[in-house]
């Protein structure tokens, strides 16, 4: 479609607007008289946690270019214009190897450019207790040193970055400092910090908890634990799974109602989108059942997600009884907020957004990109 416009309601603060786009880009976004009341305009998601999608394993040493063109498309048909590409725990040099190389293929892609907008480093700097370490392989882990930050901050170049890190491993405190310096927001996650720790990181610069619920034992002191030093005042911003399966949707609830500021992420690896099955996340072997419930073979605990970003959209909205547009921002607006990344539905950006038709909840979502649509998703998701 070369050309077009929609009237909607936008989705983040439901105003009446006229939306207008030519040869793919945005050409006109304005408020409008009237609009109809089951049409709505929203930015596409951005999910600040991506492992892999569609069958394709993002940690795998030696992932093509058209691999991740693969994912990435995947994503796109989901809802998802932009991503934080994900790397975990592996040997260090070998992590560090694998993110020149993904910024390499991004460098010499416009479309892997337009899509991978930041870089998201989930270990090693982690806790390496079991329960903390989650599905991490304690033998990679290590202390964030001056050096070894200094290194990730020139493999990833100039652009966003999210790195998860336990500020209870010695120098973690510094470390925060460091990274904050180095223009890297920092992440409390896979961590039992007291909460002390908690405060003094804080201080430091720490902004966020990375998938608050997960990467902890499933059995917790109910007095004293992390998830509990998280929504107590801490100030960090919460980054929540939203499937009803990494955190049930009672919990869920509490988080929500202890005023925490959250962001969504499906923290995807190579299963979502994709039929159950047995899949790897880089050298861990993985089995995905009907209820999209990631686990090592034998073992209870998860290792990654098998949602979309759509479905974690709705399914948030159901669990907290909520409107849909409110959770829609916290899996667009939110984290783009957090990691400093610009609206994308703005005059001159590409013509990149979802049309979500109904009127009190949502039948059915267009994926719109470059102005054409690309996937029509009804009923919606979730």
């Amino acid at each position: 479609m070369d050309q077009g416009e929609l009237t909607a309601r936008r989705a983040t603060d439901g105003a009446a607007v006229r939306c207008a786009w030519r040869d793919g880009r945005i050409i006109a976004l304005e408020p409008a008289a009237t609009a109809p009341d089951d049409a709505w305009l929203a930015p596409t998601l951005f999910d600040p946690q991506v492992n892999g999608y569609v069958g394709i394993d993002f940690q795998r040493t030696g992932v093509t270019a058209a691999e991740m063109e693969t994912g990435l498309a995947g994503l796109r048909r989901d809802g998802c214009g932009q991503i934080l590409y994900t790397l975990t725990t592996s040997p260090w040099d070998e992590l560090i190897a694998n993110l020149r190389r993904a910024r390499a293929a991004r460098d010499c892609s416009p479309s892997l450019a337009r899509a991978i907008v930041g870089w998201h480093i989930e270990g090693p700097f982690i806790s390496p207790v079991r329960g903390f370490a989650g599905a991490h392989d304690p033998r990679w882990m290590c202390d964030a040193t001056p050096e070894r930050l200094r290194e990730l901050r020139a493999a990833a170049g100039d652009l966003p970055l999210m790195l998860t890190l336990a500020p209870e491993r010695a120098g973690g405190i510094e470390a925060v400092k460091l990274a904050t310096t180095l223009g890297m927001v920092v992440a409390i996650g896979h961590s039992d910090a007291p909460a002390d720790v908690l405060r003094a990181a804080v201080a430091a610069g720490a902004r966020a908890f990375t998938h608050l619920g997960n990467g902890i034992p499933q059995a917790l002191d109910r007095h004293d634990n992390v998830v509990w030093r998280v929504l107590d005042g801490s100030g960090l911003v919460a980054g929540i799974i939203p499937d009803a399966i990494h955190v049930s949707p009672t919990l869920f609830r509490i988080m929500h109602r202890s005023g925490v500021d959250a962001y969504y992420t499906t923290d995807a690896m190579a299963a979502a989108g994709m039929p159950p099955g047995r899949y790897r996340i880089g050298a861990l072997e993985v089995d995905v059942g009907a209820d999209q419930v990631v686990r090592e073979p034998g073992k209870p605990n998860f290792a990654g997600s098998a949602l979309t970003p759509l479905q974690g959209v709705f399914r948030a909205a159901r669990m907290l009884d909520r409107p849909w547009q409110e959770c829609w921002a916290r899996f667009s607006t939110a984290p783009r907020r957090l990691m400093g990344i610009a609206d994308p539905l703005v005059v001159g950006a590409p013509a990149d957004f979802c049309i979500v038709r109904g009127r009190d909840r949502a039948e059915a979502v267009e994926v719109v990109m470059d102005g054409a649509v690309i996937a029509r998703h009804a009923p919606a998701p979730g």
